[in-house]
């Protein structure tokens, strides 16, 4: 009896886990369970706030305009755009006397007026709000922020393509609507809007524009090879136990319908720049500690990016090229730099910061600064 028992104990303990992680491979393969997943749009902590007070996340009354974006296949984009806090300040009576809320026509209102440069980024969930003051509370640098279809207030389900075609539309208005012109904009991305920054910076290159700057914080070289070795909060392995069997971890990675290949976008985005003698500022930025997504697929997407500049870089000669241009600023930190005409590309891995709050720290925010053009390197 008390041998059974035992074995049914440790047969609970094995199998309900296993048949767990069964479950949601099961569920995973299907699209409609794999973009729940992959996007978690669903998960929203802001039931309980009202997103259209951005008093709540301490910005001053109508330092941000809540408004809607409408892209081109029939959604509705639900977006910010906050204001830098130096510029508020010289119009903060004017601003304040505003009506506040959802504004049908941001184009009729005094922000609307103010706005001179902007970034793509996103909305006001956890780590965004933090982020947003420290790039607007003592800069010149206006921020246009958008929730995805499917986020938020936002109309419609989140894919790929769809992702794309959003950050597009809300570059488009503020190059078409706000008049703002692209070597005044950065497209700053973090972790999945990395991949969403990488896409709509190939996009734009092929028409021949050029940003100010693209800022990559805690990206990822491509979906399916980083879920390959992803493990939740860095100790629940999602698909590691498939590398024991190649064969079987490919037929896996088949089934990813949102590929995100951003290490190969960066290769097309760099090559196409080079090729007509374009301006880049590409900056990579990584925590050490980043639990979510390894700091090696930074490494990757530096290598993605060199390559559109060099055709046939080995691994060997771009680890020896690499070294020559690194800079070491401590125990798990360096800075590289390569630079080719007026294409910059640069890699910092931070000590400090993890996955989130290293978007409000200094290496986030001096890469934007060397985009608009503070200690930008000399093109060779």
């Amino acid at each position: 009896m008390g041998h059974s028992a035992a074995y049914i104990a440790v047969g609970t303990i094995i199998g309900v886990p296993l048949g767990l992680y069964v479950g949601f491979l099961a569920l995973g393969a299907t699209s409609f369970f794999q973009r729940h997943f992959l996007y978690a749009h669903k998960f929203n902590s802001l039931l309980w706030r009202d997103i259209n007070k951005p008093e709540h996340w301490g910005f001053a009354k109508n330092q941000v305009t809540p408004f809607s974006l409408q892209t081109c296949d029939g959604h509705t984009l639900y977006a910010w755009h906050i204001l830098p806090l130096p510029l508020y300040a010289r119009h903060e009576e004017n601003l304040a006397a505003q009506s506040t809320g959802l504004s049908a026509d941001i184009t009729k209102t005094e922000n609307f007026k103010r706005l001179l440069h902007g970034n793509a980024g996103h909305i006001a969930q956890a780590i965004r709000p933090p982020t947003f003051h420290a790039l607007t509370d003592t800069s010149n640098y206006h921020v246009l922020a958008i929730d995805y279809r499917g986020f938020g207030r936002s109309t419609g389900s989140p894919t790929e393509k769809g992702l794309i075609l959003d950050a597009a539309t809300a570059i488009h208005w503020a190059m078409d609507v706000a008049g703002v012109p692209a070597s005044r904009i950065v497209l700053l991305g973090h972790s999945l809007g990395t991949a969403v920054a990488s896409a709509v910076a190939e996009l734009f290159a092929k028409d021949g524009v050029d940003f100010a700057g693209v800022v990559l914080v805690a990206s990822f070289s491509s979906l399916p090879t980083m879920l390959s070795g992803y493990a939740i909060a860095g100790f629940v392995p999602v698909l590691a136990p498939f590398r024991l069997s190649p064969w079987l971890l490919r037929q896996v990675m088949r089934c990813i319908v949102d590929k995100w290949e951003s290490a190969v976008r960066l290769r097309n985005l760099t090559r196409m720049v080079k090729t007509r003698g374009g301006r880049l500022r590409l900056s990579l930025v990584h925590a050490k500690n980043d639990w979510d997504i390894p700091s090696h697929e930074d490494d990757k997407m530096f290598a993605g990016a060199v390559g559109g500049l060099i055709e046939g870089l080995d691994g060997e000669r771009l680890a020896l090229d690499k070294a020559a241009r690194t800079v070491q600023r401590g125990k798990d930190a360096f800075v590289t730099t390569w630079t080719e005409g007026d294409i910059v590309i640069r890699q910092e891995l931070f000590a400090h910061g993890g996955h989130n709050d290293v978007c409000y720290y200094s290496p986030m925010l001096l890469a934007v600064m060397r985009s608009f053009g503070l200690e930008d390197p000399k093109p060779a």
